[in-house]
């Protein structure tokens, strides 16, 4: 009898352990920066929802985060899906990294591509497939000292380039060569490429195989940023020589300033309590009139090698939803790419991020080519040598144009051979 007992003990405890039983799949995620440390604060509702899957968030320091993607990817070792700079989507594209997302878009209408900012959208095209959701975005604009400008006789800030010009030909006649209009680092790429950004003409050629920095709207935008400089309006010096950015915009060292949303959050910690009230930002001023800026940011994409490709899509589509990119954007202040997800309070009565929401509707994508950033880094350093006089804007746009060229000879060999992605 014992025996029958026990025998029948062991087959309820099997069938029970069955039935209790639920297969769990876990999904790799890695993630950068801030983003990765408040993730974990997101996932129990999508793990509420999704009962069957768990999401393992392996955290990368932005600085170590291309070269550990490079190694995952030349290892067969890459995560079920990731955050991503916009700018690095070609690269992995071109290494056959990425799985394109066009069918589940179109199967997802809560993912509406009319909902979001049309150039942060365009970063994750490419040949007009996507392969990446954005996630935020990040866009450069002014950030200026309203009571300078108010002393100069400005109520507004500028919204063109003569304007701009203008107003710094005042402040630099008020200041007596103690202080500067604009502080242009010479060590960033972002103000002068903004700049580039707004005219018609592209910065690459025949379809991103050639340079195209001798047309006349770049020369035109480094004859400006030049300018800036030839007239003392910025100081020809980059960001290790100044002390500190914020101390001295509270200073008045320098009156705008051409930055991201990071540094609201910065401007408001950082500057004394005094100046509450006495510094504001404005859409970036163009050739004629309110200007385009980057459409930077980071995206959502999903590994070619996956084996959970739908379930990661599941935590895409959950990331995407309007209500979680505003929670998101209160844990760590990163502006939300779809339009909707500004109606929350929080984002719509800012007086700063109003700006931002202004120039994302003017918001560019730079050439979706995996050589962009070594290209941009040329411009940055042709760009200084100009200011410095070794080159005039002409000769500079030449060099720049030659540089370019070069670092695409290997595209352009592709190209030839019908091999280019």
């Amino acid at each position: 009898m014992r025996r029958t007992h026990a025998a029948l003990l062991l087959v309820l405890l099997a069938v029970s352990g069955c039935g209790g039983h639920r297969d769990v799949t876990e999904l790799r995620f890695w993630a950068m920066g801030r983003e990765s440390e408040v993730l974990a604060a997101l996932l129990p509702d999508f793990e509420r929802e999704h009962p069957g899957l768990r999401v393992r968030i392996e955290q990368l320091p932005w600085t170590a985060a291309h070269e550990k993607l490079l190694t995952a990817v030349a290892g067969d070792a890459t995560p079920d899906l990731c955050q991503l700079g916009n700018t690095w989507i070609p690269e992995l594209v071109a290494l056959r990294a990425l799985e394109p997302l066009d069918a589940r878009l179109a199967a997802t209408p809560a993912i509406d591509r009319a909902d979001y900012f049309e150039g942060i959208w365009q970063t994750n095209l490419i040949r007009e497939a996507a392969y990446g959701v954005p996630w935020y975005v990040d866009t450069r604009l002014l950030f200026y000292r309203s009571d300078l400008l108010h002393e100069a006789g400005f109520a507004e800030p500028p919204r063109s380039w003569a304007e701009w010009r203008q107003v710094l030909a005042a402040i630099a006649a008020r200041s007596h060569g103690e202080r500067f209009g604009v502080l242009l680092p010479l060590n960033e790429f972002e103000p002068l490429l903004a700049l580039a950004l707004q005219q018609p003409e592209p910065l690459l050629a025949d379809g991103g195989l050639r340079g195209n920095f001798t047309n006349p709207g770049f020369e035109r935008t480094l004859d400006f940023y030049v300018g800036m400089f030839r007239d003392h309006y910025a100081p020809p010096v980059g960001n290790a020589q100044i002390a500190n950015v914020w101390t001295e915009f509270g200073k008045g060292y320098f009156t705008f300033y051409i930055s991201g949303p990071w540094n609201i959050g910065e401007f408001q910690r950082r500057l004394p309590p005094e100046l509450t009230g006495r510094w504001m930002t404005a859409p970036l001023p163009g050739p004629e009139g309110p200007g385009a800026s980057i459409a930077g940011g980071a995206s959502l994409s999903i590994f070619r090698r996956s084996r959970h490709q739908a379930e990661a899509w599941q935590l895409i589509e959950y990331l995407s939803r309007p209500a979680v990119q505003q929670r998101f954007h209160q844990l760590t202040g990163d502006l939300p790419p779809r339009r909707s997800a500004w109606a929350a309070p929080a984002l719509a009565q800012d007086p700063f991020a109003r700006a931002f929401r202004d120039q994302l509707e003017r918001a560019r994508p730079t050439p979706r080519v995996p050589e962009w950033e070594q290209i941009v880094t040329e411009m940055r350093i042709v760009a200084e040598r100009v200011v410095r006089g070794e080159f005039t804007v002409h000769e500079g746009a030449v060099e720049l144009n030659a540089r370019a060229d070069r670092i695409l000879a290997k595209r352009r060999e592709l190209a030839a051979e019908g091999k280019l992605l």
